[in-house]
């Protein structure tokens, strides 16, 4: 495997900065309409970050957009304030306060109603820039009189008033917002960015605060919005009133799709794109008001065809011409436990362990736990508790409320009645985060992965939030300087058999793959007790014999509780079984007590105790 360059993206896009004005001319480019392309691809690696990479979808950009572009220029035109550069970055804080405190509503609500509410904050900002506050704004008039950027270092000032001269202040900015961003995409915090677009819930489960880093991310779009803002008065000398117009919002959204959200050169190439056909519609082919059917023609046509955007296009043609291929899948006896016994051995004992206050007597405690929902029990006074160190297996029919039990347990839901300690805590009102971050973790039924990110992407997600806490504000450093990350990984890819497939990508995994990473999650997280929900489900007799002994392996000096269909497997597995009925413990025992359980035999295992003799 090749090196990567360090740098290379950035080293790239420096080059390609310089030779735009020398380049994009000849191809029908005004000065004006390349230096927009740069303020429209500056506000669009903003967005992109919160919806390509968070994937907040939001219609409400316009307003700081036009919130930080009208602070500066008010302070510019209105004001004896004269740097420039000053005021874009006060415009551009006041954007980010503005940012935050719409966040703070906005982000109440997910998907669709998330995206509803922008839309509606940015019409109340259109409106208070028209009317409340038409005496700073200047209503329907805008702000004219914007001075050219100067930039004064003291010896000598230096004036951007020629269109060469824009095009470097602008361009400047956009690579220094590039920059930032890369860092930011590349940290520990724009990985865990990555997860809540790929599924909020279960990076909540593995213990990080989703709703701080969606707020943080929506403050930093809305600061690159307000930025922007600013800079587009610069260059007309003039603050429109449009800058807050839904339009804007709409036009910035359909320049990220053109060019290629969760790529951050999408918003820049589909700027270009827009502008371009926008102006060559306009002012070559004179259509008037017929400019905006067609480009929304263009922009469906390019949607529908090219739906990862015209980056997204650039790559696969890429692939395509150099033969790139996805590496095959390893062969069964490749990925064998059997042909790892030393990585797996060694990662038991190398693998992170959240600290207990005792090691002794019940690690949990249910007592009296009930759920309703609505009028129907899922499950009822419940009695329940598990000693440090052991494996116990829980059975039951479908329907005997085992899902519901589990998701009281991790604090995923509510219960209606009753108490659960841990480790000598009352977690009953506990959320999920914290229930992860003190060391309560469950595997999934349902497989939730990270499905976009990489195997090892997907291991770092989880370790992180127990080396760095449920929140942490690391946007611009590396992954690589997180201490402890790179061993927690490894070790845990190791316990799962996983280590040579750390590098693909989850899709690419076979189910039965999936289904160890699915545990690896929940193991990365350092838990003091694990709770795994059918980890046999759906699984070949093959990759069973293979996850029944990556189980054993697992349980060495742990404490799990399991919950699976598979008897047999189960009860090779644990060493006490609790039965559910109807939501209730109807008995409780070792295997071999409850393989003779009369009771169980005629509820539950249908004359199990004659199969297995």
């Amino acid at each position: 495997m090749s090196r990567k360059i360090p740098f290379l993206a950035e080293l790239l896009t420096l080059l390609a900065l310089i030779a735009v004005p020398f380049v994009l001319p000849p191809l029908g480019f005004t000065p004006a309409t390349i230096n927009r392309i740069m303020i429209f691809g500056l506000v669009g690696i903003g967005f992109d970050l919160l919806f390509g990479y968070t994937g907040l979808l939001s219609f409400g950009q316009s307003a700081f957009f036009g919130t930080g572009g009208m602070f500066a220029a008010y302070l510019l035109t209105q004001t004896p304030f004269t740097n420039a550069v000053g005021a874009l970055l006060i415009g551009t804080i006041a954007a980010g306060i503005a940012g935050y405190l719409v966040g703070l509503v906005a982000l109440r609500r997910t998907g669709i109603y998330f995206a509803m509410i922008t839309v509606a904050i940015a019409e109340v900002f259109f409106f208070m820039e028209f009317n409340p506050l038409a005496e700073y704004t200047g209503g329907e008039n805008g702000l004219p009189g914007v001075p050219s950027p100067s930039l004064g270092l003291g010896f000598t000032t230096i004036q951007f008033s020629s269109n060469l001269e824009l095009y470097s202040f602008f361009a400047f900015w956009y690579f220094v917002g590039l920059v930032i961003a890369l860092r930011i995409v590349r940290s520990p915090f724009g990985l865990v960015m990555r997860a809540i677009r790929e599924n909020p819930l279960r990076a909540q489960a593995l213990g990080h605060k989703i709703h701080s880093y969606k707020l943080v991310v929506f403050v930093v779009a809305a600061m690159y919005a307000g930025f922007g803002g600013g800079l587009l008065g610069l260059m007309q000398g003039f603050m429109p009133p449009d800058a807050f117009m839904f339009a804007t919002s709409g036009e910035i959204v359909m320049q990220t799709a053109i060019g290629g959200a969760g790529t951050l050169f999408g918003p820049l190439l589909g700027a270009a794109t827009w502008l371009l056909l926008s102006d060559f519609f306009q002012t070559t082919l004179n259509l008037g008001a017929t400019w905006k059917l067609i480009l929304g023609i263009v922009f469906v046509l390019l949607v529908c065809f090219l739906r990862r955007g015209l980056v997204g296009a650039v790559v696969d043609l890429y692939r395509l011409a150099f033969g790139h291929k996805k590496a095959p899948a390893p062969s069964s006896a490749a990925r064998t436990p059997a042909a790892q016994p030393a990585a797996g051995t060694a990662s038991v004992s190398a693998l992170r362990h959240k600290s207990t206050h005792n090691k002794t007597g019940a690690i949990l405690q249910a007592t009296g736990l009930t759920k309703h929902y609505g009028g129907i029990a899922a499950n009822s006074d419940i009695n329940f508790s598990v000693n440090y160190g052991e494996i116990r297996g829980i059975i039951g029919p479908n329907g005997a409320g085992k899902s519901t039990f589990f998701k009281m347990l991790t604090c995923e839901v509510p219960p209606t009645s009753g108490k659960i300690v841990f480790d000598g805590r009352d977690i009953t009102h506990l959320g999920v985060i914290d229930a992860c971050q003190i060391g309560l973790t469950k595997s999934y039924q349902i497989n939730q992965l990270f499905e976009r990110l990489t195997v090892r992407q997907n291991l770092m997600v989880a370790a992180l939030g127990e080396l760095r806490g449920k929140f942490k504000l690391d946007l611009l450093k590396t992954l690589g300087r997180v201490r402890g990350l790179t061993a927690q990984v490894e070790n845990t890819a190791a316990l799962v058999h996983l280590t040579h497939r750390l590098d693909a990508q989850v899709s690419e995994l076979a189910y039965g793959e999936k289904r160890r990473l699915e545990v690896g999650l929940a193991l990365a997280t350092s838990p003091s007790l694990l709770l795994l929900d059918e980890p046999l489900a759906g699984m070949s007799a093959e990759e069973r014999v293979e996850t029944v002994a990556l189980l054993k392996s697992i349980a060495q000096g742990r404490t799990l509780v399991i919950i699976d269909h598979d008897m047999d497997s189960l009860f090779e597995l644990v060493e006490r079984v609790t039965v559910l009925q109807e939501g209730r413990i109807l008995v409780e025992g070792t295997p071999d007590e409850i393989k003779n359980n009369a009771q169980v035999q005629e509820a539950y295992l249908g004359g199990v105790q004659g199969e297995t003799q």
